[in-house]
């Protein structure tokens, strides 16, 4: 990194990093409404719009630690790392059919989180539980990574000191970060996306553009990566290997289904005004396809570049610094750092639904009122805000990486229990919490087996190895455990499933067979 504070680049970054910081701010007074009502406050009042939803999810998918850690995989890897393209191109198809759905049923029933709907499609207190202490576990390790990319960004700049120097920028970005997140709700990152994603589309594509002829163009780009991925000790390819290509398919497909499981991407979904508009978006957002393709290629640039790090996370902001002039990388840095506030707000304030009404209100203070539920959900993102700071700077950064692996298996075992509960009412709850059960264990298990390494596990059938995603094999064990224990569960004659949605919540006009009603 910098040996000196760059002062030009410094200045830039503040400059923007605080002008969005005052738009998130004002952001409750250009919108008024009563945020003491958690739907106004943790949900927008559900009154986003086609663009509004369009920058809203965008932040959400395309965070800080994206931005940061996607060219850096590349970097590392090369080609095993662009199944965040074809992951990227399957969300959309998967979000057509099955958000708008969700969408309707919590809309008519009140549902602010997975959770609720969770609780009211099954009757089961235990399960709508085991969704939100899963959907909270695998959030906040993801908003300590934003403060890890935000982290990286300063301290590119060249910010360095004492221990306690080293880390007031970060500190005070978890002031504005808290501070607009408790004031003005949802409301506050929703004002802010729009800036941050044109800020960012102005540096990738001013970095597209010009960075491959600062170094020679994208052929001689592309020909010294290859040479330099095939010659490291672990090598590696620009054309992806045979054996790589089940591990590449599975983390594809694994990847997206389980981002809409994640509690601040359902929120960004909740807060739209109407189905129609998240049908409107499942069309628009694959145009974020192409912006990460383009980050992806910096990897290679980095290489080209011949930029040198010990952790690959600092690949980007080296790229930036070395190829832009200062002031012009400082505006990049910012969009960066940015590029943290958005996704982290979104964060704290789902995990704080999610606690709210579904641990706070369902078991420690059922007969709360909506100002009260309104203040404990603000308090709770000022206080998962702050963990995740303090695991930053406490904590060693691996851990963030580890916790977040384990947070895509982890979220995954929710599928069996909202996606199939968006379609048929089969499932008993018991098994279904069974089922979690085995997937959470056996899902840790694989990753476990990997020295928390990697979330690829190698599974041997007889004398066959099949390298896949961990987290698609553990939902498959739980899938197996919860249709047949539910297959038991009838034909005792125990099953028990209380459902209190109708086929119409759904934008059905006749009942669903498998439902029974």
């Amino acid at each position: 990194m910098t040996t000196g504070l760059n002062w030009p680049a410094t200045l830039v970054f503040i400059f923007f990093f605080f002008l969005v910081a005052i738009v998130g701010f004002l952001s409750a007074r250009l919108h008024p409404a009563d945020l003491n009502n958690l739907s106004e406050w943790g949900l927008g009042g559900r009154r986003f719009g086609v663009v509004i939803t369009w920058f809203l999810l965008g932040g959400d998918f395309y965070t800080a630690y994206t931005i940061i850690a996607f060219p850096a995989f590349v970097y590392g890897a090369g080609a095993i790392a662009f199944y965040a393209l074809p992951y990227a191109i399957l969300i959309y198809p998967f979000f057509f059919v099955v958000m708008p759905r969700l969408w309707l049923v919590c809309k008519r029933r009140n549902y602010l989180t997975l959770a609720d709907f969770t609780m009211g499609r099954y009757g089961s207190r235990s399960l709508a539980l085991a969704v939100a202490v899963t959907g909270i576990l695998a959030t906040v390790p993801y908003i300590a990574l934003q403060l890890i990319g935000m982290q990286v960004t300063i301290s590119a700049l060249g910010v360095h000191g004492a221990a306690w120097l080293n880390d007031l920028p970060l500190a005070i970005a978890f002031i504005v970060l808290a501070a607009f997140a408790y004031t003005s709700g949802l409301r506050a990152p929703a004002s802010i996306a729009f800036l941050k994603d044109t800020m960012v589309y102005i540096f990738v594509v001013a970095a597209v553009i010009w960075i491959p002829l600062k170094f020679g163009g994208f052929g001689h780009v592309l020909r010294k990566a290859g040479d330099v991925l095939a010659a490291r000790p672990v090598p590696a390819a620009l054309i992806l290997p045979h054996d790589q290509f089940l591990p590449f398919a599975t983390l594809a497909i694994g990847s997206a289904l389980a981002v809409f499981l994640y509690p601040h991407a359902a929120t960004g979904v909740l807060s739209a005004s109407s189905s129609s508009a998240l049908r409107v978006n499942a069309s628009l957002l694959p145009i974020y396809t192409l912006l990460l393709g383009f980050l992806g290629l910096l990897g290679y640039i980095a290489i080209a570049a011949d930029i040198h790090v010990q952790s690959t996370d600092d690949v980007l902001p080296l790229l930036v610094l070395k190829a832009f002039p200062s002031w012009f990388a400082g505006f990049c840095l910012a969009a960066v750092a940015i590029g943290a506030l958005v996704p982290a707000a979104i964060m704290a304030i789902a995990a704080s639904n999610l606690f709210t009404r579904n641990i706070y209100r369902e078991y420690l203070r059922p007969l709360a009122s909506a100002g009260d539920e309104s203040a404990m959900a603000k308090s709770a993102s000022v206080v998962i805000i702050l963990s995740s700071l303090l695991f930053v700077i406490f904590g060693n950064r691996s851990y963030a990486i580890v916790l977040q692996l384990l947070g895509g298996v982890w979220i995954m075992q929710t599928l069996p229990t909202i996606l199939v509960g968006l379609f048929v009412r089969w499932f008993d709850p018991k098994a279904l919490i069974s089922g979690w059960f085995a997937g959470m264990v056996s899902g840790t298990g694989m990753v476990w087996s990997q020295g928390l390494r990697s979330a690829v596990y190698p599974m041997r059938i007889g004398g066959t190895t099949l390298a896949s995603y961990a987290a698609i094999d553990s939902v498959l064990i739980n899938l197996i455990v919860a249709a047949g224990l539910t297959v038991v569960l009838k034909s005792l004659g125990v099953s028990d499933v209380q459902d209190e949605t109708l086929p119409a919540d759904y934008g059905e006009s006749v009942a669903c067979p498998a439902s029974g009603k």
